[in-house]
């Protein structure tokens, strides 16, 4: 069954791609006509292009994976944040910060920056500052958190990453792919599909189409957590069942060494009986 339909996507407007004479040619199979100037987007092909795009989404959550959601543009933001923070992914929305993925380790070094400064507020250790100094320090946390707070759980590179306008996300999607790092991505008539792993080919400016697109993924990912969490807590219940086949066992082994040792405890005073005329 499909995660989305014809009607749903016509009706959030994901059919409008942008002007013919912006258009990138190697968009032409998703093209379905032109109306007015405006390159038309084929939505059957985008119903089928989201359920694979989901379907991989899922199995990537499923295993314990990360996504990394990147939109900076002024209409997905919000979508974006509210989507990824549902399933509890990490996303970028403010600038994306230059070799994100290629140069990660110091990306770290400035989200634990942000986190030591947390723990010298929490201690009391900024009492002793002046008021300038304070200032210069809250401002820094303030502009990491802007554009690091959403990432800050990112303790290694992501599993894939996916982009709204992958021509305004050029940048991450050129370190993902020379990473190896999948990339899903909502891909609009002006734009390359070809360095895309899943593209789904929709209108990329529109947030009702962003959104339903989203809603589609999002759902899968959730899935893909719930399995895994069922995965786990069955592994645990058999894990248990085992532990408690294992310990009736266990007594029965100790009545058996009680056995063992008893004869020869026997035998021992008839020893000592044998040697005490020897005493006298």
């Amino acid at each position: 069954m499909s995660r989305t339909n014809f009607d749903q996507l016509l009706e959030a407007g994901c059919h409008f791609g942008h002007l013919k004479r912006k258009w990138n040619p190697a968009m032409a199979p998703y093209i379905f006509m032109e109306r007015n100037g405006i390159h038309i987007i084929d939505l059957h092909k985008t119903v089928a292009k989201i359920d694979e795009a989901a379907e991989a989404l899922k199995q990537i959550a499923k295993s314990g994976k990360k996504i990394l959601f990147v939109a900076t543009k002024k209409q997905a933001k919000d979508v974006i944040a509210e989507k990824a923070a549902s399933v509890n992914m990490p996303y970028v929305i403010e600038r994306w910060p230059g070799g994100m993925l290629t140069n990660f380790p110091t990306i770290r070094k400035a989200v634990k920056k942000m986190t030591s400064i947390d723990k010298l507020m929490s201690d009391g250790t900024f009492g002793n500052l002046s008021k300038r100094e304070l200032l210069q320090i809250t401002r820094q946390r303030a502009k990491l958190e802007k554009n690091l707070g959403s990432i800050a759980d990112l303790t290694r590179l992501p599993s894939a990453v996916f982009v709204v306008d992958v021509m305004k996300e050029h940048i991450a999607v050129k370190e993902a792919n020379r990473l190896g790092i999948p990339v899903f991505g909502i891909v609009d008539t002006n734009s390359n599909p070809n360095d895309i792993d899943f593209m789904i080919p929709a209108n990329d400016d529109a947030k009702d189409s962003i959104e339903v697109i989203l809603n589609a993924c999002c759902a899968a990912i959730a899935e893909g957590l719930e399995e895994r969490k069922a995965e786990k807590a069955d592994e645990k219940a058999s894990q248990a069942q085992n532990d408690a086949e294992e310990a009736p066992a266990a007594p029965k082994r100790a009545r058996r060494a009680r056995k063992e040792e008893a004869p020869a405890a026997e035998e021992a005073p008839a020893a000592e009986a044998e040697e005490a005329p020897a005493a006298e």
